[in-house]
């Protein structure tokens, strides 16, 4: 691909490359592997409610610095109009889900997504196989015997099936139909690497960008994962890591309306639960169902310094202030109820 050039975001550090030759005003469509995003950024945060066509729209495509030459202008970016992201995913099984809430949680992401993106978005499923194979077992007290002088034991394999196919077959065809000028792959898997060979041989005039879902982590800001390099060599220009910024200001409303019925952030999302679980008891008193106390938790309030009580449960010193304020107003309200009564608590 010849040599590259490190592009930037402005006050950032640097962490992608800008590669080859560039076209202004880039018709883009982003093609999103949902298990590798999944667990490449979001797998045990706080930012699993994440805005896609946010996070591309205003947050990634604006720092991707494309240039003809090094003195010429970043070339523009524009998601499609109507299809901008193509998300491949597969519906959890139930049986072979970690959380008693994943299953419902996955649809409700979705449908809110949908919702939100409008027809922006278009999902392309894949699905799970669950099935029972046998495995050869690692020894502990000699974990380099080949695996053929080992034993085998039955166990469940899941395996998602079709959203590599889909996503190849989407992208080869999108490529060939006209509407885009350049695509962007969101994955670090290596069996895509085919599906970027064929478009720059077939489609040498669609410019082929690749963003790495994968976080900085520890001190030092290290990558979870380095970027692969055979999709990298294939690509005009690579993002090498999302930032957990980037993650944060790309979240969907706790609540997004739809057309049958709102969808909701599930509880289990939410960066600290047990908070929000303690929120809800301490309000009950007050306004009975936990809706209510979701509404009022989602407005700015005055006793907390204009700031939202939802927000504010997201940490530790944040929540303390929460639980005090809501102390302290069913304080007040009983001890108003003991004045009228002759009854006061502080008689």
């Amino acid at each position: 691909m010849g040599s590259g050039r490190l592009g930037e975001k402005a006050g950032a550090s640097r962490f992608f490359y800008v590669l080859g030759a560039g076209v202004p005003a880039l018709r883009t469509r982003v093609y999103i592997d949902g298990y590798n995003l999944y667990y490449g950024c979001l797998r045990k945060t706080a930012f699993k409610w994440l805005d896609v066509l946010a996070l591309f729209e205003t947050q990634i495509l604006p720092t991707i610095l494309y240039r003809t030459t090094p003195e010429a202008d970043p070339a523009t970016m524009a998601l499609h109009p109507d299809c901008a992201i193509k998300y491949f995913t597969a519906k959890i099984i139930e049986s072979a889900s970690k959380g008693e809430d994943s299953v419902s949680s996955q649809a409700h992401y979705h449908n809110a997504l949908t919702s939100h993106c409008g027809g922006r978005l278009s999902f392309v499923m894949g699905h799970y196989s669950l099935y029972k194979a046998n495995q050869h077992i690692v020894p502990a007290d000699d974990p380099k015997r080949w695996p053929r002088d080992c034993d085998k034991i039955q166990v469940w394999k899941l395996e998602e099936k079709q959203s590599d196919v889909n996503l190849a077959l989407q992208l080869y065809d999108d490529a060939l139909s006209g509407e885009i000028d350049q695509v962007v792959l969101v994955t670090n898997d290596t069996d895509l690497a085919p599906a970027l060979e064929m478009l720059e041989a077939r489609c040498p005039n669609i410019v082929r960008g690749l963003v790495i879902p994968t976080r900085k982590v520890g001190a030092g800001g290290d990558l979870e994962r380095e970027a692969n390099v055979s999709l990298a060599k294939l690509a005009h220009w690579v993002r090498r890591h999302i930032t957990e910024d980037e993650l944060r200001a790309s979240q969907l409303p706790d609540v997004v309306p739809g057309r049958r019925r709102a969808s909701i952030k599930p509880h289990s999302w939410y960066a600290k639960p047990h908070h929000l679980a303690t929120m809800l008891d301490m309000a009950r008193p007050v306004l009975r169902t936990d809706g209510e106390i979701l509404k009022w938790a989602r407005q700015a309030n005055a006793h907390l310094g204009g700031r939202r009580p939802i927000d504010l449960i997201e940490t530790d010193a944040g929540a303390v202030e929460v639980f005090d304020y809501i102390d302290a107003y069913i304080r007040g309200q009983l001890d108003k109820v003991g004045d009228r009564d002759g009854l006061s608590s502080k008689s």
